[in-house]
């Protein structure tokens, strides 16, 4: 085996829960029975093994060009030879008395646990919230401990929002860590923030502690700092709130949605306001982006275009295609 190579190969064995078997290139090598073959959206739970686990013709599922594999201590740091997912450590510990090693990557790093239980009291006193939930959320909250009924419908901005008298009063957009990134470097943040913003009552939500901004490393942490400041300046309508984990950002949500509705239905100065609020069927979209933006962007990913004169029409497609994905 090269030594640069990290190796991942199916299990051979029919009765493990551990479906693969992992080889990294230290010494003679290390074998590891492991769950998956990268550590993505969790980390991985490992069972190391000996040499002779490894089968003499393997399954192999994929091979990954290591730049670096090297032990730092109770871990070894893997640096592969790509420009994505490319840096993953496995950490040797014992659990329940037995040896264990936890396969992670920065984007898997143990959440913060505030070791808090939330609350099952009814928010605001109502009895049963009817939350709407934007038909394109994938992995949308489903409120299990409070008292909410959903329903799923297509939403003109945002991920949960509340109606009273069929007006879409307030609306709250869900956002992990690495979507906020994503959403601010390409742009679709600001246009988000802007049809957000023409609501009576708005805000985002993100899954992760706000430090975890400066532990970027896609993006210059001051360029993500400087990005949120300028977009609360430019959208104070629009709250923007860091929750540790998921859980807390769904109990969050609902009781921002649940002081909405109570706002909505008994303050006078509300009532006048939601008056001209948007119905689902005609809440307005975000603004377009002017000549200068278009062109800007543009050129940014590489098209053509004239620095004077109409903007052609494939390239506002082509804008529109990407600021507005359908799925």
């Amino acid at each position: 085996m090269p030594a640069e190579e990290l190796l991942v190969a199916r299990n051979p064995d029919p009765d493990s829960t551990l479906g693969y078997l992992l080889r990294v290139p230290l010494g003679e090598g290390i074998v590891l029975r492991t769950a998956g073959t990268w550590p993505r959206t969790k980390a991985l739970y490992c069972y190391p093994v000996g040499l002779d686990e490894w089968p003499s013709q393997p399954d192999i599922m994929e091979r990954i060009p290591l730049r670096s594999c090297a032990r730092r201590g109770a871990a070894i740091d893997l640096v592969a030879a790509r420009a994505r997912e490319n840096r993953s450590q496995l950490v040797f510990t014992t659990a329940r008395g037995r040896d264990a090693v936890f396969w992670q990557s920065p984007r898997t790093r143990k959440q913060a646990r505030p070791q808090v239980t939330t609350p099952t009291a009814r928010a605001a006193g109502i009895a049963e919230l009817e939350i709407i939930v934007d038909a394109h959320e994938r992995y949308a909250y489903q409120f299990p401990t409070q008292q909410v009924r959903t329903v799923t419908r297509a939403l003109p901005c945002g991920d949960y929002a509340i109606t009273v008298d069929d007006r879409l009063i307030a609306s709250v957009e869900r956002k992990s860590l690495n979507d906020l990134i994503s959403s601010m470097t390409s742009g679709r943040l600001r246009y988000a923030l802007a049809e957000l913003a023409a609501l009576p009552r708005a805000a985002v939500v993100v899954e992760d502690r706000y430090s975890q901004v400066f532990k970027s490393e896609r993006v210059r942490p001051a360029i993500l700092a400087d990005g949120l400041a300028e977009c609360q300046v430019r959208w104070p309508e629009v709250a923007i709130v860091f929750c540790e984990t998921r859980p807390l950002a769904e109990e969050w949500a609902y009781r921002y949605l649940a002081a909405a509705h109570q706002w909505a239905t008994t303050e006078p100065t509300a009532l006048q306001r939601i008056a001209g609020a948007p119905t689902l069927d005609t809440a307005p979209t975000a603004p377009g982006p002017s000549a200068a933006e278009l062109r800007a962007w543009a050129r940014n990913i590489g098209i053509s275009v004239p620095d004077r004169g109409r903007i052609p029409a494939q390239v506002q497609t082509a804008w529109l295609a990407a600021h507005n994905p359908t799925d």
